[in-house]
């Protein structure tokens, strides 16, 4: 089939990765350029960032090593990205705290890395008018965010926010065609899950809780091709839940 009657294909766009040196910001990458995309990653780690490459299809994929949360980085990136049809927004951290022990410290870094971040390089981008027309911008939230796990307050609220602030961009760039959407995982097979189990995660509970069991990062990769591809044109200010059942009641499969 030619790449241009397939509404999943993604040739002839370019696309921007953040947190593609791991879990599901590297699959997202791969998968995009599986499906035609020419990539631009970007992450902390030039090492990782060289191999993200390395399992890239095609040619002429980029990578710019950037902190997120450190200003100058994260202009830098906008003003050197080029035009863009397409973010993923997938770099972000976790840490189990529970409320009567939070501290500004961890607010501040759990906001400045899931919900500043992310939304200040859209800003800057559209700013410097690197999102082309029709363009599509997804953030990667989290199931957290709807369902308030234990030790989670900072950072249920910090992905919690980004769905509000989805819902506002895709009014404010409609006028371009420009769509902005969510993806909303549930606990999915990535470093980060694994940091989670060492700080005290109950990761063979995890395991079980949802009736699929846990999600593999292809699983997001290929919903974030979705609303990337043409096939979601129509698709704007909504969100996507990928959980392996785990929202539904429980006692539905009983």
């Amino acid at each position: 089939m030619p790449p241009s009657s397939d509404p999943f294909s993604l040739a002839g766009k370019r696309i921007l990765v953040t947190g593609a040196s791991s879990g599901i910001g590297q699959q997202t990458a791969i998968a995009c350029a599986d499906m035609g995309a020419q990539l631009l990653i970007t992450g902390r780690n030039p090492e990782r960032l060289t191999e993200t490459l390395r399992l890239l299809a095609g040619d002429e994929h980029q990578f710019i090593a950037a902190d997120l949360t450190c200003a100058e980085d994260l202009v830098s990136l906008a003003t050197q990205a080029g035009p863009l049809h397409g973010i993923v927004h997938a770099a972000g951290i976790s840490k189990l705290v529970p409320l009567r022990m939070l501290r500004q410290a961890h607010l501040d870094d759990m906001f400045s890395h899931n919900t500043y971040a992310p939304i200040l390089l859209t800003k800057e981008l559209l700013a410097k008018r690197q999102i082309q027309p029709n363009g599509s911008i997804v953030f990667i939230s989290a199931l957290a965010s709807h369902t308030g796990p234990m030790a989670s307050a900072a950072y249920a609220a910090s992905k919690g926010a980004l769905l509000g602030a989805m819902r506002v961009l895709g009014r404010e760039t409609v006028k371009y065609g420009i769509r902005a959407n969510c993806i909303v995982p549930g606990y999915v097979r990535t470093p980060l899950l694994d940091g989670l189990g060492q700080n005290g995660g109950n990761m063979e509970e995890l395991m079980h809780m949802a009736p699929l069991g846990l999600g593999e990062p292809e699983d997001i990769a290929h919903a974030a091709i979705f609303f990337l591809s043409p096939a979601s044109r129509w698709v704007t200010r909504n969100y996507f839940i990928i959980d392996g059942g785990l929202m539904v009641p429980a006692d539905i499969y009983a």
